[in-house]
């Protein structure tokens, strides 16, 4: 007999959020927020392309304004998320939800571009059921992000040697790498590093500016 597990009571009962749907609304705002600290700022446009079931309801189920709202960092219980789409008209952000006709792997799936001056990122995010997400693309490269445990992000230059020095930083500070996740689209370009680890870091954002540090790495992002 299989036994399910769970983390917590809320992977059971849903997540606590401004309804009408965990997986449209909670999920959505979730996939907003953390594409938001991947990017690192509030960008100045957004576009969505919004596939399958999104594409169909994001108007009907709220979908559209738990994206933004994510996006202006608010979590799914925020008693403004039903304002989002005025806050971001008020802050000056451009946003428009493109719906796609094309199939994709899940049929809540969305692609955020943002856009800041000259900077431009593309993000995949799935909402899997009961709030919970998954991100599956960055830049082009496939990725596994499913946030369950403390993870850091590196974007780095393609060079020899980079995972064993950053192995190292978090070998002496008595942390266990748990899970790694490497991708880059072809040889010289900047690749990305998925390190998910065992325990939550005394100093998390020190860890951060420490993997920074390093040479040849671009930019690290920590998610708890």
């Amino acid at each position: 007999m299989e036994v399910l597990k769970y983390r917590s009571v809320f992977d059971i009962i849903g997540p606590v959020m401004v309804g009408p749907s965990s997986s449209h609304t909670a999920g959505a705002a979730r996939i907003g927020k953390v594409c938001r600290m991947i990017f690192g700022e509030r960008p100045d446009s957004v576009e969505f392309d919004l596939y399958e079931s999104f594409a169909k309801t994001y108007r009907g189920h709220g979908t559209d304004i738990a994206l933004v709202g994510g996006i202006l960092g608010m979590e799914p219980d925020d008693p403004h998320l039903s304002d989002s789409l005025k806050i971001a008209h008020e802050q000056g952000m451009e946003v428009l939800f493109v719906p796609k006709k094309e199939i994709a792997d899940h049929p809540n799936t969305v692609t955020l571009r943002m856009i800041k001056d000259n900077f431009e990122m593309t993000i995949t995010g799935v909402s899997i059921g009961g709030g919970n997400i998954q991100i599956t693309e960055l830049n082009g490269y496939s990725i596994s992000l499913a946030l369950g445990n403390p993870t850091y992000i590196i974007i780095n230059k393609d060079v020899p040697g980079l995972l064993s020095r950053v192995s190292a930083i978090f070998m002496k500070h008595g942390l266990n790498i748990g899970k790694v996740t490497m991708t880059r689209q072809t040889k010289g370009e900047n690749g990305i590093v998925l390190l998910e680890i065992d325990d939550t870091p005394e100093d998390p954002e020190g860890l951060r500016n420490e993997i920074k540090q390093e040479d040849d790495v671009v930019s690290v992002t920590y998610f708890k």
